[in-house]
């Protein structure tokens, strides 16, 4: 019995600002941050292979920073659907290494920004762009833990009666 309360508590919103039940606001807003360093890779790429790499080279120092900035958002959100996790459990665990994952790349992604700001935009920074590789790599184990939490132990999911509604 308290396996179960602690996984329909998994599924609760902590409050309404954390998104209705069975519909968080977190896994939506972790594309921002996973798109703007994305494209900030692909930038880097561009930097490489245009004759006029200050463009690409300032777009990536951009989409860097507007990658925290949506990292720090996403993290506050997913903080809400996190304490909502009992102790103990195997979610809460793999919840935690997701968070620490999740801090490290936004700590990669926040000294990338400022190594590329100091590199200026005149061309490619070398280890702004080897930073984002490994944040993204850091980024992707991560990501396949989150779909764990959700598909697997089906944290802030809805119930199967409720899932049930859309097949009737």
């Amino acid at each position: 019995m308290a396996d179960q309360s602690a996984q329909q508590q998994a599924k609760e919103p902590r409050t309404a600002l954390a998104g209705p039940y069975g519909h968080p606001f977190h896994p939506i807003l972790v594309t921002v941050p996973i798109g703007a360093w994305i494209g900030a890779l692909i930038f880097d790429v561009a930097t490489i292979l245009t004759d006029d790499p200050e463009v690409f080279a300032r777009g990536a120092v951009w989409l860097t920073g507007i990658g925290i900035a949506g990292a720090l958002v996403a993290a506050a959100f997913g903080f809400l659907d996190y304490s909502q996790l009992a102790a103990g459990t195997k979610a809460r665990e793999t919840a935690t290494i997701h968070m620490s994952l999740n801090l490290l790349v936004t700590l990669l992604f926040l000294i990338a920004f400022l190594v590329r700001q100091v590199a200026g935009y005149r061309d490619l920074s070398v280890v702004g762009f080897v930073l984002t590789i490994v944040g993204l790599g850091l980024l992707s184990a991560s990501g396949y833990l989150g779909g764990k939490l959700a598909y697997h132990y089906g944290v802030r999911v809805a119930d199967e009666r409720t899932q049930g509604e859309g097949f009737r």
